[in-house]
C-alpha cells in the first residue's frame, strides 16, 4: 500500500510541475514591441520596457548548457556552475564541521550539568538571534581574508542549532538509565559515550539538519557581500549581467543542491534512530 501511496505521490507532483511550467510558459512570453528603441535608447544601452521573465523553455535550455560543461573556467567571473556550487558546498562544510566540534561537545556540558546551563545561558540567548551576516565587517576587518570570513559567518549561524538540540536532547535523557550506568561505576565520560549520546543521537541530528540548511541560506548572502566565487556571488554577478535565465537556473541549482544536503542527513537519521 506504501508502494501505491508512493507513486501516486510522484505521478501527482509530476503532474503539478508540468501544470505550473505550463503556466509560467504561457503568461511569460515576450510580447511584439509597438516601437522600436531609438538609437539613443541602444546606444545608452537600453531594454525593451516590454520584456518579460523568461520563460521555463529558455530557462531550461541554458540550464542544458550549463550542465554539460559545468567545470569550465575562463577567468575570474567566468566559472561554470559546478565549480560555483563547489566553492559554497566546500565553505558550508568547513563552518559547519569547525561547529560541530565546539557545539556538540559544549551542548553535551550545559545539558548535563544545570550549573554550566545557568551560567552559559544568558551569553547564548544574546549571541543567537544575531544575524550571521552581522558579523561579517567585523570579520573581514579582523581576519583579512574573505574566505575564512564566510567560513567564520557560516561557523556562527550553524552553531546555534546544534548546540541547543544537543542540550536538549542530553537533558531529556532518562535518569533511570543513568542512574544505571551510576550503580554500574561509570566514569561521566563513559555514561556520556555509552548511555547519554545513543540516547540523544536522534535529537543530536536534527539540529545538524536544521544548521546545514541555516548554513546552505546563509553562504549565498555572504557570497553575494565578499564575491570571487561561489553561487552567491555567480547569482549577483548574473545579475548585474541582466541575465535572468542564468539567475532562476542559479536559483533551482541552490534549491536542489539545499535538498540534496537535507536528505544526506535525514538518511543518516534513520540510521541511528534510537530504541529502547
Amino acid at each position: 500500500m506504501l508502494t501505491g501511496l508512493r507513486v501516486k505521490s510522484i505521478l501527482l507532483s509530476i503532474v503539478i510541475l508540468v501544470v505550473l511550467l505550463g503556466i509560467w510558459e504561457w503568461t511569460n512570453q515576450a510580447p511584439t514591441d509597438t516601437k522600436p528603441l531609438t538609437e539613443y535608447e541602444l546606444l545608452m544601452g537600453g531594454a525593451s520596457q516590454e520584456a518579460r521573465v523568461p520563460p521555463p523553455s529558455e530557462v531550461i535550455k541554458l540550464g542544458y548548457e550549463e550542465l554539460s560543461d559545468p567545470f569550465y573556467d575562463a577567468g575570474p567571473n567566468d566559472k561554470g556552475i559546478g565549480i560555483q556550487l563547489g566553492y559554497s558546498i566546500y565553505r558550508v562544510l568547513v563552518g559547519f564541521f569547525f561547529a560541530a566540534l565546539i557545539a556538540i561537545p559544549v551542548g553535551f556540558l550545559i545539558g548535563m550539568s544545570p550549573l554550566m546551563y545557568n551560567a552559559l545561558n544568558p551569553f547564548i540567548q544574546v549571541l543567537r538571534p544575531i544575524s550571521p551576516l552581522a558579523w561579517m565587517p567585523l570579520a573581514l576587518f579582523v581576519i583579512k581574508d574573505s574566505e575564512i570570513s564566510a567560513i567564520f559567518v557560516i561557523f556562527i549561524c550553524s552553531i546555534w542549532p546544534m548546540l541547543l538540540n544537543t542540550a536538549f536532547g542530553v537533558s531529556n535523557v532518562r535518569k533511570d538509565w543513568v542512574n544505571v550506568a551510576k550503580t554500574h561505576e561509570l566514569s561521566p565520560l563513559k555514561t556520556a559515550w555509552l548511555v547519554i549520546l545513543p540516547a540523544a543521537a536522534p535529537t543530536i541530528l536534527t539540529g545538524m539538519r536544521i544548521s546545514i540548511g541555516i548554513a546552505w541560506l546563509v553562504i549565498v548572502a555572504a557570497e553575494m557581500l565578499v564575491g570571487g566565487t561561489g553561487i552567491g556571488y555567480y547569482v549577483w554577478n548574473e545579475w548585474n549581467n541582466l541575465d535572468l535565465s542564468s539567475v532562476i537556473f542559479s536559483i533551482l541549482m541552490i534549491g536542489v543542491v539545499g535538498m540534496v544536503l537535507d536528505m544526506i542527513l535525514a538518511y543518516a537519521g534513520r540510521w541511528i534512530s534510537y530504541r529502547e
